[in-house]
């Protein structure tokens, strides 16, 4: 019985780390429709969110399961809580993606994209990508040290953001109001991309350690 429990335990990493695949994957092909204005992958990303909350789904169910049943203690309960959190977080991403997504598609076939900041949208789909993929690699490892690197990543991702603003509110910004507020919401969704991944990469440091990084209450009120 405690053998089941502990594989049950096991899973809930796995089915984490298969969420930052599908969501490295989701904010990867939202930035190529976006820049590209292709359509079709717009479309796919949105309407493959729904394996991201069918996954998400699983890990509550077990968790609950868990909870129930079990009744975990010390480091165990550690990894429910912490999975449940960072399944939260990973769920969000996902639906980010899907935002951005969803401006690919409500611009088609034009590009919501401006060239002026076109370049900047690039490094902040880079950096998005990079950031879920060291989350994917510290769940898996329980590296804390590589969780508390993601914060350096994060500090790129805010002032790209920044840069975009400083376009925006330029004398010579030339596209109207349209595009500014497209602009303005995509930036939004990569930057609250990366503060959830630097999320998940602080419940990992609280998983391993029962505590967590000195910053952690900056991202208390994340949606």
């Amino acid at each position: 019985m405690r053998d089941a429990y502990h594989d049950e335990l096991d899973a809930l990493t796995g089915r984490l780390v298969e969420m930052t695949r599908l969501v490295r994957s989701a904010i990867s092909r939202a930035t190529t429709a976006l820049l590209d204005s292709d359509l079709q992958l717009a479309e796919s990303v949105i309407s493959q969110d729904e394996e991201v909350d069918r996954i998400f789904s699983e890990i509550e169910a077990s968790i609950f399961g868990l909870m129930a049943t079990q009744q975990p203690v010390a480091v165990d309960l550690r990894v429910v809580i912490a999975a449940l959190r960072m399944g939260t977080d990973l769920e969000r991403m996902g639906d980010l993606a899907e935002h951005v997504a969803k401006v690919a598609r409500l611009r088609h076939p034009e590009s919501a994209i401006p060239a002026e900041v076109r370049a900047t949208i690039v490094e902040m789909g880079q950096i998005a990508e990079r950031l879920v993929t060291k989350a994917g690699s510290c769940i898996a490892s329980r590296d804390v040290d590589a969780a508390l690197e993601l914060e350096d990543d994060d500090d790129a991702m805010d002032k790209l953001h920044r840069r975009l603003f400083k376009v925006l509110m330029a004398p010579d910004w030339k596209h109207g109001v349209e595009p500014a507020i497209d602009v303005t919401l995509i930036g939004r969704y990569y930057e609250r991309y990366a503060d959830h991944a630097v999320r998940v990469a602080r419940d990992v440091v609280y998983l391993v350690t029962g505590t967590r990084s000195p910053d952690a209450a900056d991202l208390a009120d994340l949606a």
